[in-house]
């Protein structure tokens, strides 16, 4: 596993996250274990994993191991409550949040989009703000976009069981996701991003949170109803989903009569 080895700065935003060099000579964004935000590491990496599989934007990502002796050292960690393992996303240089870029009129990786709003409604994250995309420029006003910040997917940072079973079953008010949708070509797409959804292997599903670290105070009860609530709302839920968004903001936004 790789070690921290450079501490770099504390980064922007309401998360817990460091920038710190590791052994591996890259530079993540690591975000630490709270108490007040206990499901935040695990709906990162949970998120993290799915993104990945259905080919999402999202920085690489890894649990990392702080050794002990690190954290004392530095100021900004040493108030910290000590655990072993946290949350790393590769930190990806050069990039402008959505509320830092004004005019968007190319998106190079349009394919991915509407994956983002799928996925999006899936897992009930109310928290796509323009915050958290990443826009990197490749030519004038043109630019690839990354999603980060799946820390509060599952409605929220500290979920119980109960809300998991309760997820958002309506229009998410979103900015980005009707700035996304602008750039999403053909409304195919989303039912494409849906197949794959549900067609995403259950055990995968399982796999993911049974490396969720025993630090994270997850219960097996918990993982369990994590497992659940993705296999009933891809089912049952998210097509209903995504038929009222094409309908009341896909369509509307690329003037397409019939929507309602």
């Amino acid at each position: 596993m790789i070690q921290p080895t450079d501490y770099q700065m504390k980064l922007d935003g309401k998360s817990n996250n460091h920038l710190i060099t590791f052994s591996d000579g890259h530079d993540y964004a690591v975000k630490f274990f709270q108490p007040q935000c206990n499901k935040s590491l695990v709906n990162e990496w949970v998120g993290y994993c799915l993104g990945r599989y259905l080919g999402l934007p999202v920085p690489f990502g890894r649990i990392v191991e702080i050794p002990p002796d690190f954290s004392p050292q530095i100021p900004e960690l040493a108030e910290i409550n000590y655990t072993k393992y946290q949350f790393a996303s590769r930190y990806i240089p050069n990039c402008l949040n959505g509320h830092q870029v004004l005019d968007v009129q190319q998106i190079v990786n349009e394919s991915s989009l509407a994956g983002i709003i799928v996925f999006d409604y899936w897992v009930g994250n109310l928290d796509r703000t323009r915050k958290n995309i990443l826009l990197r420029e490749e030519q004038p006003n043109t630019y690839y976009l990354w999603i980060i910040d799946q820390a509060e997917i599952f409605g929220g940072f500290d979920w119980r069981i109960e809300d998991l079973e309760n997820l958002p079953s309506n229009i998410i008010s979103s900015a980005t996701h009707r700035l996304i949708a602008k750039h999403v070509k053909d409304e195919e797409q989303f039912f494409a991003q849906l197949e794959l959804i549900q067609t995403l292997p259950i055990l995968l599903m399982e796999e993911i949170v049974t490396l969720i670290p025993e630090e994270w105070n997850v219960s097996k009860e918990e993982r369990k109803a994590i497992v659940t609530a993705l296999i009933i709302r891809r089912n049952k839920v998210l097509p209903k989903l995504i038929e009222m968004f094409i309908q009341k903001v896909y369509r509307p936004l690329h003037g397409i009569e019939g929507s309602s």
